[in-house]
């Protein structure tokens, strides 16, 4: 059932509740913008935020501890905003995953985060991974554990050694990568899928979006967001302008047609703006 409004949520397998709709604040370096764009999305009415534990060179994530700040400072009660962190490649394994996310945790400035997610499936490493993330949701440090990049097989690794099954799978996933097998394979193990780069990183320079836009009166970006919503999958487009983060969430006033949906679905190409997860070398 798609999202009626913005606060709106899913419930997870485990009972957790999880916002639909969200903000992702990946590609900017910790600091004032970050802080800016969680506080101006919490003002606009958003109660999901996803951040992750990496920066490199071009200050990619790295940002947890401006999202902390943001939502420290803000007049909305930490249990009513979901937050999602990322154990990154490196710290992959038992031990290093455990250390990575008590550094999360004091980025952060949480007592708990409430979904914990495995970023990439690095090769030898995620299993030791997953039973670190099923401690700490045992522990109860983490109120949901799940995986982003996963693909079936990889999954299905996963499930072969769990014990908590995942809640959540975070993918790239938009028009262009409508990923049809893997979604029908989480909605067959209950896990919920997460589209990251949801926008095609800007690229809806297409006559279809386009003429969509005109028929309903609204962006290229809010009816592809409007599709991820009526496939049921969480998205979480990534601004950090306040009017853009505003307009992002201007969704619920409009429900794309049956005919339309399948007339998007058709511009899959199994195109990638991201890296592909079978071959990770990061």
């Amino acid at each position: 059932m798609a999202a009626k409004n913005l606060t709106d949520t899913t419930t997870l397998h485990n009972g957790v509740k999880m916002p639909w709709f969200g903000l992702g604040v990946w590609q900017r370096e910790d600091g004032e913008e970050v802080e800016n764009a969680v506080t101006f999305a919490l003002k606009a009415g958003y109660r999901l935020i996803d951040t992750a534990a990496f920066m490199n060179t071009l200050g990619i994530y790295g940002n947890e501890e401006g999202v902390g700040r943001a939502i420290a400072k803000s007049d909305v009660k930490r249990e009513d905003i979901f937050v999602t962190t990322k154990v990154w490649n490196a710290d992959q394994g038992y031990e290093s995953t455990l250390q990575a996310f008590e550094a999360s945790r004091k980025s952060l400035g949480f007592e708990y985060v409430d979904l914990y997610l495995i970023h990439w499936p690095v090769k030898g490493k995620y299993k030791d991974t997953w039973k670190a993330l099923e401690k700490l949701y045992k522990d109860g440090y983490v109120r949901a554990i799940g995986l982003s990049n996963f693909q079936v097989h990889h999954i299905e690794d996963i499930l072969s050694v769990a014990e908590v099954r995942p809640m959540v799978n975070q993918v790239e996933y938009h028009p262009y990568l409508t990923q049809k097998e893997l979604h029908a394979y989480c909605k067959e193990q209950n896990i919920q899928m997460e589209a990251w780069s949801p926008l095609m990183q800007g690229k809806l320079d297409v006559p279809l979006l386009k003429g969509l836009a005109d028929k309903y009166g609204k962006t290229p970006a809010q009816v592809v967001l409007r599709w991820d919503l009526q496939n049921d999958v969480i998205t979480i487009p990534r601004s950090f302008r306040e009017s853009r983060i505003i307009e992002n969430a201007d969704l619920f006033d409009f429900e794309l047609s049956v005919e339309d949906m399948e007339k998007i679905d058709a511009l899959n190409q199994n195109k990638r703006f991201g890296m592909d997860p079978d071959n990770v070398n990061f």
